[in-house]
């Protein structure tokens, strides 16, 4: 009897070992970085030349519209722009490239 508890003592402790090293090996696979990793479907930031100041009144279709701009270069110049939220004395980009 006693050699059976210790065989199921053994069986559980290599059950225990192994499930450890695999969650070890799995951690440190998700972690590990050979130099730099970047995003293939990750775009470039913008770049802004010319910024504008928004005054009372204004809206992001008014100001693409008074720069020349099509709402959606307007809008790739400035992606976490909420036009439902401008406030006065925001600087929008203007010119520039997405």
């Amino acid at each position: 009897m006693a050699k059976s508890i210790f065989n199921v003592a053994i069986f559980f402790n290599l059950l225990l070992i192994f499930f450890l090293l695999l969650f070890i090996t799995s951690t440190t696979q998700s972690r590990h970085l050979d130099g730099v990793h970047l995003d293939p479907k990750a775009k470039s930031a913008p770049s802004c030349e010319t910024v504008f100041g928004v005054r009372s009144g204004d809206t992001c279709f008014g100001i693409a519209q008074l720069f020349g701009l099509t709402t959606e270069s307007f809008g790739s110049i400035n992606p976490n722009l909420n036009c439902g939220a401008l406030f006065v004395g925001q600087w929008l980009c203007v010119v520039g490239s997405p």
